[in-house]
Order: C-alpha cells, then sequence, then structure tokens
C-alpha cells in the first residue's frame, strides 16, 4: 500500500486519504490521528470495507452511525466497536 510510505504531510490531507480510503478501507490505518477521528472520512473507509473500524479513533468505533455503516459492509466489524453498541 503506497500510502504507507507517503510523507506525513499526505497522511494528513483529507482529500488524499478520502480517495485512498474510497478505494481501499484499510488504507485508513496509515491516515493521521485527526483524519482516524473524522467521521465522513472514517464512514466512507467503512463503507469500503467494514474492518476499517479497527482503525478508527475511538470516539468513532462508539459512534452508532460508522458502527452501523461498519457493520452493514461486513458483520464481523463489530469485533472492534465498543462494548455498550453490541447490545442494540
Amino acid at each position: 500500500m503506497a500510502l504507507e510510505y507517503a510523507l506525513k504531510n499526505l497522511k494528513a490531507a483529507k482529500e488524499v486519504i478520502s480517495v485512498a480510503v474510497a478505494q481501499n478501507g484499510a488504507a485508513l490505518q496509515h491516515a493521521s490521528e485527526d483524519l482516524k477521528a473524522d467521521k465522513e472520512v472514517v464512514i466512507v473507509a467503512v463503507t469500503e470495507d467494514g474492518m476499517a473500524l479497527e482503525f478508527a479513533s475511538n470516539k468513532l468505533k462508539a459512534d452508532k452511525e460508522v458502527v452501523l455503516s461498519a457493520v452493514t459492509q461486513n458483520g464481523n466489524a463489530l469485533n472492534f466497536a465498543f462494548a455498550h453498541l453490541c447490545s442494540d
């Protein structure tokens, strides 16, 4: 994955990361911490690959809309959601 070797400023560029995660949700793992906490970017990532929820910020792992998007794409993504959402 080329993003892994990208310069730090590219990993923080929302436009670059948005395009990358739309093609491969797992690219979220190489995004800056700020973008891992950006709901718009994370929803794009988990819609492409639900398992990308693993790389989202803790706050978004507890966000019902984000988790639902991830689980809709891949039910196994529930493993990365915060426990209180699993009972919903």
